[in-house]
């Protein structure tokens, strides 16, 4: 068998094609997941029992299953209850975009609020005692001590949450969807040629891996910027 390079920069730009999808759906969970993380992680902290362990019980689940049996019982089987079909949900449901975009908004939403949860245990709690000695409310030091540094403490490991999704946003090209990966499979369908076109998924994947490893250390430094001085 002989790998065919031209096949590989042929096939580039039709894979690209599946790009914005996948860009889409990253951007918008993301978005999604990380506001909900952060109801969790507030949720985590709070110390009050009735909130802290329905907080803990979600993240649990959501962390103890693979991202592809949550894409699947939203998408396969949440059809399957009659009430679902009757709501109002239903526009949503009955769409394979909005299933994917509700299983990784949670998936990620689990994952980022630990990742918060860390960066707020890792504040120097000398830190808090000088926003108390300077006469600073509760909230006020969450916001303007404690906020920033766990940020900044957070950002490598949430850099990582960020190209996790990306990789895991392949899978939607199980359930009908043309993103790069469902591009590529619909190439192989043809060329009957899959190390040449997943090679060329890869390197796509491989430079959008490249972008946000880059946007993520732009913000680290940015954030940072104080500690190196």
């Amino acid at each position: 068998m002989n790998f065919e390079i031209a096949l590989v920069w042929e096939s580039l730009p039709k894979i690209v094609e599946g790009m914005g999808l996948t860009i889409e759906l990253l951007l918008i969970s993301l978005t999604l997941g990380t506001a909900l993380s952060v109801v969790l992680v507030l949720m985590r902290i709070s110390g009050i029992p009735a909130l802290v362990w329905p907080a803990f019980l979600y993240i649990y689940v959501f962390r103890g299953t693979p991202m592809l049996v949550q894409l699947f019982i939203v998408y396969h089987g949440l059809a399957q209850f009659e009430f679902v079909r009757n709501s109002v949900l239903w526009v949503f449901l009955r769409e394979p975009f909005w299933c994917a975009i509700i299983a990784f908004s949670l998936n990620v939403a689990a994952y980022t609020a630990e990742i918060l949860r860390g960066g707020i245990q890792g504040v120097d709690r000398g830190l808090h005692e000088a926003g108390r000695a300077l006469g600073l409310k509760p909230y006020q030091r969450f916001l303007h001590v404690t906020a920033p540094i766990a940020i900044r403490l957070s950002l490598p490991a949430y850099g990582n949450e960020i190209i996790s999704l990306l990789k895991g946003t392949a899978l939607v090209s199980l359930i009908t969807m043309y993103d790069i990966t469902g591009v590529a499979r619909t190439i192989v369908a043809r060329t009957f040629a899959p190390y040449e076109i997943f090679v060329s998924a890869a390197i796509v994947y491989l430079c959008l891996t490249w972008l946000i490893q880059r946007g993520v250390g732009l913000a680290e430094r940015r954030f940072g910027r104080y500690v190196r001085r």
